[in-house]
């Protein structure tokens, strides 16, 4: 069991760490207390953006974008790779940063950073392969095209489980295809974006082709979302949080027809057969299921057990979940760091609750240190036996919680994974290859994510993130996500002295 945080000493650390990350923090009066998940405790004051700041700030970023666009994208693609180098020098703190506001444990802390870092390589390369096509046409004497062009402000809203990098893999890759940023981070991480755009900032100012606002934060809670939701000015936004956030962000997106990228609710499982390595398999469902205190949105939810092979696996599983050291994320032996608030511990109670009211056998669920942090929540994470998929399995509960079923053909695992609303993620642990490949395919997971023998993990940005159902759709990074920036126009070349018609048809004048 590792530590728990000491009260009284956060706030100073984090003092130190915005003043190094270049953030200056006013004393506007009303400003919004930030608490640390470590804790409990008030870490700092941010002030929400006033209105007629927001739609001051739509109109700049509006004229950035109109400069930016005609910055040629090989150019555009040198900021970012002078942002991803500034981010190198500032990993340390930046991730310190994440862990205090967020609760992560420090590996995952500096992983998230490191992902900003590998975005900004990849739209640095990416910015000299904004490519179109060359179709072939049927008419003599012509050629047609497609070519891309940037498509105005993107607006970015971010959740707090990733407080850095889901803003750069939209930013990165919006930068690069000639847009400007606007990002409404989650009221709960304010600190970090504040961080991030501090460290943008320095990068651009020393960029002369870099116009002024390129990059804009937005604090405050859901009316500075709407603001990015509702504007006309705002041709793109990229929302991350829950399933019932895209419902209402969706229809609102749709009735200005502007562009959506979703990525919301998971609710993700993993199929272990008969053939699977269990060694393998032990390691890398503990990660899934209790890394980042079940607070990924590619978190393991569901384990889905063939019957030869359960009583084998649980055993060890619940020997890791026992056993996982549970504390101050800051620790090195430290593996499960804090829930973010007390509203997430409230639904993990429920949610056991749930499952008890079904007849399901639990291990673990516990609340941990309360006597010493009150203001705090530590859990032990949860294993949860269920002798069927239940409403309550069905539904996210964005906790340390792994529901746990048995299975016994894969024809039934197979609609078991894919009996949810939610098709973010998945995974299958098998060394059959006709298992892996039938699950990989077209009648296998549903999911924008599918995995075989690691867990429906998504974090490298060389593939494409996102998924299907009530997970939205959306899709950020990867091979193509930089078209989602951009606009497709088509183009037809008439390069001789005839006006002939597509399809044959004919129409002479005199």
């Amino acid at each position: 069991m590792a530590s728990f945080p000491p009260l009284g000493d956060l706030g100073a650390e984090t003092a130190g760490l915005l003043a190094r990350l270049g953030v200056t923090l006013g004393k506007a009066q009303g400003a919004r207390p930030v608490h640390s998940p470590l804790t409990g405790e008030v870490i700092a004051k941010v002030p929400d953006t006033p209105a007629d700041a927001v739609d001051r700030a739509l109109a700049e970023a509006q004229d950035a974008f109109r400069i930016w666009r005609q910055v040629p994208a090989p150019r555009r693609g040198e900021l970012v790779r002078r942002f991803g180098e500034k981010l190198r020098r500032a990993k340390a703190d930046l991730a310190r940063l994440v862990t205090i506001e967020a609760g992560k444990i420090s590996s995952e802390g500096a992983g998230e950073v490191q992902e900003m870092i590998d975005i900004c390589d990849f739209a640095t390369g990416l910015s000299r392969q904004l490519t179109g096509l060359t179709i072939a046409t049927e008419r003599a004497d012509h050629r047609m095209m497609e070519t891309w062009h940037p498509m105005g402000v993107v607006g970015v809203i971010s959740a707090f489980n990733f407080p850095v990098a889901v803003w750069s893999w939209n930013a990165a890759l919006a930068l690069v295809c000639g847009d400007a940023v606007v990002w409404k981070p989650s009221e709960k991480t304010p600190l970090c974006a504040l961080a991030v755009q501090a460290l943008f900032e320095r990068v651009a100012d020393g960029f002369a082709d870099a116009p002024p606002h390129l990059s804009t934060v937005l604090l405050g809670g859901a009316d500075a979302g709407a603001a990015l939701v509702d504007d006309a000015r705002v041709a793109v936004v990229s929302a991350t949080g829950s399933t019932t956030m895209g419902r209402e962000v969706a229809p609102r997106l749709a009735s200005r027809f502007a562009r959506a990228i979703l990525e919301l609710g998971g609710n993700n499982a993993a199929i272990v057969c008969p053939s699977a390595d269990l060694d393998l398999t032990v390691r890398a469902v503990a990660f899934a299921a209790m890394g980042t205190a079940g607070q990924r949105c590619t978190s393991l939810r569901r384990l889905i057990v063939h019957e030869r092979i359960y009583d084998a696996l649980l055993g060890r599983l619940r020997r890791a979940y026992l056993s996982v050291s549970v504390g101050d994320p800051r620790a090195p032996d430290t593996l499960v760091g804090p829930l973010i608030d007390a509203g997430a511990f409230s639904a993990m109670q429920v949610a056991l609750d749930a499952a008890r009211g079904a007849g399901a056998v639990v291990t673990g669920g516990e609340r941990l240190g309360a006597d010493i942090l009150p203001g705090a929540y530590y859990v032990r994470p949860a294993l949860v036996e269920m002798a069927a998929q239940e409403d309550c399995v069905r539904s996210e509960t964005f906790a340390p919680l792994l529901y746990v079923l048995r299975y016994s053909d894969l024809d039934e695992a197979i609609r078991l994974q894919n009996d949810v609303p939610q098709g973010l993620a998945s995974s299958i642990f098998t060394t059959d290859l006709r298992e892996a490949e039938r699950f990989l395919s077209a009648t296998g997971s549903d999911c924008g994510i599918a995995n075989v023998n690691i867990g429906p993990s998504g974090a490298e940005i060389g593939g494409a993130f996102g998924g299907e159902k009530e997970t939205g759709g959306g899709r950020e990074a990867g091979s193509d996500a930089w078209k989602a920036y951009m606009r497709r126009a088509t183009n037809t070349i008439n390069y001789g002295t005839r006006l002939p018609l597509a399809q044959g048809v004919t129409f002479e004048i005199e």
